[in-house]
């Protein structure tokens, strides 16, 4: 009887799941498909014109392959276009979020080899110094610089 029932349990959890998967938001395809291999970068951070690029060559995603199924790369493509960033200051040729004019502007107090730090890495690691990032926590009040990395404007009060 015990069997029986875990069995059944078992058919009602799948068959579940897979309505769940089937009815995922675009906004929760975004956070899975895009968090599985980086923070889900917010859709503000680029344009929907760089956004459709970007999600256009998912199989070239900076040196990796990213593809996802139509379905789902239409309704992620659908969510980062309505939340999209707007004008040039959101928008890079390179489709690099570190390319684009606000980012550099954001990061003006970092020292030049702030992005070289082996806590750090790249500029698209935010998580090393946004710490709640992966939360979607972006506020300046939650970054923390790994061990090394001195704010510019921070030397020169010493």
């Amino acid at each position: 009887m015990m069997k029986r029932i875990a069995m059944t349990l078992m058919l009602l959890l799948g068959a579940a799941g897979q309505a769940l998967a089937a009815n995922a938001t675009p906004q929760a395809s975004w956070e899975k498909e895009c968090s599985a291999c980086h923070v889900a970068y917010p859709a503000r951070f680029l344009t929907a014109v760089d956004w459709e690029r970007l999600m256009g060559h998912l199989d070239q995603h900076f040196g990796d392959n990213a593809s996802v199924d139509p379905e789902t790369a239409k309704a992620i493509l659908g969510y980062l276009k309505h939340h999209a960033g707007s004008g040039s200051r959101h928008s890079a040729k390179s489709l690099r979020i570190s390319d684009t004019s606000w980012f550099i502007h954001a990061h003006r107090e970092l020292p030049r080899g702030a992005w070289a730090n082996p806590a750090v890495k790249s500029a698209s690691n935010c998580t090393a110094c946004h710490v709640n990032a992966a939360r979607g926590n972006w506020s300046e009040h939650g970054v923390r610089l790994p061990a090394g990395i001195r704010m510019e404007d921070e030397d020169e009060e010493e």
